[in-house]
C-alpha cells in the first residue's frame, strides 16, 4: 500500500514529514487521490521531492476534496505556470488551506495572480 492508499483510511495521524525524497509526480498525485478522502492530515511537508506541474495539479485535486489540510509546503521542486493553475483550481473548491509554501519553484507573474485567485 503506498502512502496515497494509506492517507485514505488514516483518521489519526495529522502531520507528515516527507521533505528531500524523489516522490516525484506520481507520488504527489498519489498523494493527492489520498487527501481527497483524508480527514485527519493537517500538515504535509512536500520540498525538495523533484514535483513538477504534473504532481502539483494531482495535489490540486486532492485539495479540491480535503476538508482538513491547513499546511502544504511545496518549496524547492519544479513547479512551473501549469501546476500553480492547478493549484489555485483545487484552493478555489478547499476552504481550510491556511499556509501554502511554494518558494523556489518556477511560478511567473501571470500564474501566480491565477493561484491568488484561487
Amino acid at each position: 500500500v503506498g502512502l496515497g492508499e494509506g492517507l485514505k483510511a488514516n483518521t489519526t495521524l495529522t502531520t507528515v514529514h516527507l521533505e528531500n525524497n524523489q516522490i516525484g509526480n506520481a507520488g504527489a498525485g498519489g498523494l493527492g487521490l489520498g487527501l481527497k478522502a483524508n480527514s485527519a492530515l493537517t500538515t504535509l511537508h512536500l520540498g525538495n521531492n523533484e514535483i513538477s506541474d504534473a504532481g502539483a495539479v494531482g495535489l490540486g485535486k486532492g485539495l479540491a476534496g480535503n476538508t482538513a489540510l491547513t499546511k502544504l509546503y511545496l518549496s524547492s521542486n519544479q513547479i512551473g505556470d501549469a501546476g500553480a493553475v492547478g493549484l489555485g483550481e483545487g484552493l478555489a473548491a478547499n476552504a481550510t488551506l491556511t499556509t501554502l509554501s511554494l518558494d523556489f519553484n518556477a511560478i511567473g507573474a501571470a500564474a501566480a495572480v491565477g493561484l491568488g485567485e484561487g
